[in-house]
């Protein structure tokens, strides 16, 4: 394999980090809807170069003897030992490639669809500035040669976050909301640092091909002692997965999701449904060779923590009233189905069933869930308000939206011949054969799934008819192209062979449903959508009274289980009032109370001898005879002893 063929690669990400200089630059100097062009004409170029490399890859000569080989090219830009250094380059394997394709598709779409979303919105050029920067910063995470490499374009995914939730500065809510997000996620990065200082401590490399292409034996010999129960391996490996965690919204890092659809509706579609939140599950998926050898115990616990957290996610979806919030639950539920397959994977062939399932509910889910967003959007734009109480009777008004929202719906609710049957289906086949306990929490979670999301379309389309000040409309070309193209991928990404291309061990393999499982749950997933459409279709009083039966389970799940009022009093009443205020007290009162001592002391004793220094001479000779004659004086005294003696 020519390694030369894919050194174009380097554009993809070298086009938006231009892009960004040129509008974060210039933009002022430019109009706002050329700004847009320029952007979206770079993400097209970008996106053709995803889909030549991809074909490349995956047709042409990414498999040598029947294994999808790693390509990459890097160059040292930090040495530390012989063997410890830090590189920067281009890493090409099945997820990175796959990744490369989700990355630019959907940020193309948002990109066209913003043209007509943002136009006339003060900052539109700046707003383009920070699309391609973020674009940037998520395709250099994904084919980061090294964990380091992957930190440092970690962390500018979370500066990029943070520069679009906050895009309507002048809002309190979303500058709460963009300073939530970052403190959230820097706190759980903390821990994937010290994890990747662990790591490379016992591995003695950075680079992705020596921690993950050796296999077993290799992560054998990096275990090193034990801690508190659990080797120092696994305490690396669970002290990545909670930055991981962080990025990816599990609980309890959870809480910055919902508050984080603050920021402009396409934004939201990009980074919060499709692309970023995705990060911890590719984590996760690219250092699974470790984590299956070396830290079996952590992949189980990871299984348990994302079946709890989509559980919980589907409970609070079922409560929300802003369809965007809604739409977030969603994606925390979502992401921890992708989180809980990997866990329950093995390495290699069909055990390895849970890894391909988790990465094709990913690509799956970044098509009907950025279309999700995208239809969100075009229903605000069209109603001025994310409430569902101001909607209802949308079907006649939003003709390309509804049928969009449908296809959407159908595909994240699992109904067959749609794209989330096929990678859903899969995720539950590989909890059935490992884990029957998390099998069933991830049956009722998809239950619940197809519940919500057909209440949500009923109470947009339906429901009850409302009167508007100006009758809702369709939204333009540039808004509506993207829903149509982002539909046809919605509905067709279920149909790609996934297990040909991506597998645990980059040896292809036919994966087949499992029919009982399928047949399970696709009635599952039609009992939610019935219950929904009885509830729902047209006003009536039958979901009051099941509020009413249920008020308490209710208003906890309406308010997130007082998740948010639990890390409040966390920080305030434990760690700021009960760590962080005595500490400030020690250092005040001792620390700072030591050196200003010092001070004090200095200055007393300059200020009693600094008469000695007043600048006249006269004074200076006085001083001068005074030492001589007591000097005299002395020495006559002592000279007098001495004969007397």
């Amino acid at each position: 394999m020519e390694q030369f063929n894919y050194t174009y690669s380097i554009l993809i990400i070298a086009l938006p980090a231009i892009m960004f200089l040129i509008l974060g630059l210039g933009g002022k100097y430019m109009k706002p809807i050329v700004s847009g062009i320029l952007g979206t004409t770079s993400l097209c170029v970008m996106a053709v170069l995803s889909y030549v490399t991809a074909y490349q890859y995956f047709f042409v000569d990414g498999k040598v003897d029947g294994v999808y080989q790693a390509v990459h090219t890097a160059f040292t830009w930090l040495r530390f030992t012989d063997t410890l250094h830090i590189d920067l380059g281009i890493y090409l394997d099945p997820i990175s490639v796959m990744m490369l394709v989700v990355i630019t598709t959907v940020s193309l779409m948002v990109h066209i669809y913003s043209l007509g979303y943002m136009k006339g919105e003060k900052g539109f050029q700046r707003y383009y500035a920070f699309l391609s920067l973020f674009s940037f910063a998520m395709l250099g995470l994904v084919v980061a040669t090294n964990i380091f490499q992957m930190y440092i374009f970690w962390e500018l995914v979370g500066v990029s976050s943070f520069l679009l939730i906050s895009f309507y500065y002048t809002k309190p809510s979303a500058v709460a909301a963009s300073k939530k997000a970052f403190i959230v996620t820097r706190f759980a990065d903390f821990f994937f640092l010290v994890g990747i200082l662990l790591l490379s401590y016992f591995s003695e490399t950075f680079d992705f091909t020596t921690i993950t292409a050796q296999g077993a034996p290799f992560i054998a010999t990096m275990q090193g002692s034990s801690f508190l129960g659990l080797s120092v391996m696994s305490w690396a490996m669970l002290l990545i997965f909670m930055g991981g965690a962080g990025k990816s919204a599990m609980m309890p890092f959870h809480i910055w999701l919902p508050d984080a659809m603050e920021g402009p509706t396409p934004a939201s579609a990009l980074i919060h449904a499709a692309t970023m939140v995705v990060a911890g599950v590719f984590l996760v998926a690219r250092l699974f060779p470790v984590y299956a050898f070396g830290a079996p115990d952590i992949l189980q616990f990871i299984s348990y923590v994302g079946a709890i957290t989509a559980l919980f996610a589907a409970i609070v979806a079922c409560t929300q009233t802003d369809i965007k919030r809604v739409l977030a639950f969603s994606t925390i539920s979502q992401i921890a189905f992708m989180l809980t397959s990997i866990g329950v994977s093995k390495f290699g062939g069909h055990d390895g069933l849970g890894y391909m399932a988790g990465m094709f509910h990913l690509f799956t889910h970044a098509f009907f869930k950025a279309l999700l967003f995208l239809c969100a959007g075009a229903i605000i734009h069209a109603v001025h308000s994310n409430e569902m109480d101001d909607m209802g009777g949308l079907w006649k008004n939003l003709k390309v939206t509804r049928w969009a929202f449908l296809v959407a719906l159908l595909a994240i609710a699992g109904v067959p011949f749609f794209s989330g049957f096929y990678s859903k289906d899969e995720i539950l086949a590989a909890a059935f054969e490992n884990d029957k306990v998390i099998y069933f929490i991830l049956s009722f979670a998809a239950g619940l799934t197809a519940f919500y999301m057909t209440r949500l379309f009923l109470r947009i389309f339906f429901y009850e008819k409302k009167h508007y000040h100006h009758e809702p409309h369709e939204a333009g070309p540039a808004m509506a192209l993207p829903l149509i193209i982002l539909t046809v991928f919605a509905f067709g990404a279920g149909y790609v062979p996934f297990s040909q291309f991506i597998t645990s061990d980059g040896v292809p393999y036919d994966a087949h449903i499992n029919m009982q499982v399928a047949i399970t749950s696709v009635i599952i997933s039609l009992v939610g959508m019935g219950i929904a459409f009885k509830l729902y279709y047209k006003k009536n009083e039958i979901p009051d009274k099941i509020v009413s039966s249920i008020s308490t389970l209710y208003k906890w799940a309406y308010h997130k289980f007082y998740f948010d009022e639990l890390w409040l009093f966390v920080t305030r009443s434990i760690i700021f009032k009960r760590i962080s205020k005595p500490i400030a007290w020690f250092d005040k009162k001792f620390v700072d109370g030591f050196m200003d001592s010092l001070a004090t002391v200095t200055q007393a004793a300059s200020r009693s001898i600094k008469g000695l220094q007043s600048g006249y001479i006269q004074q200076y000779a006085l001083v001068y005879l005074l030492g001589a004659l007591i000097l005299i004086v002395g020495f006559a005294g002592w000279l007098v002893c001495f004969i007397c003696r």
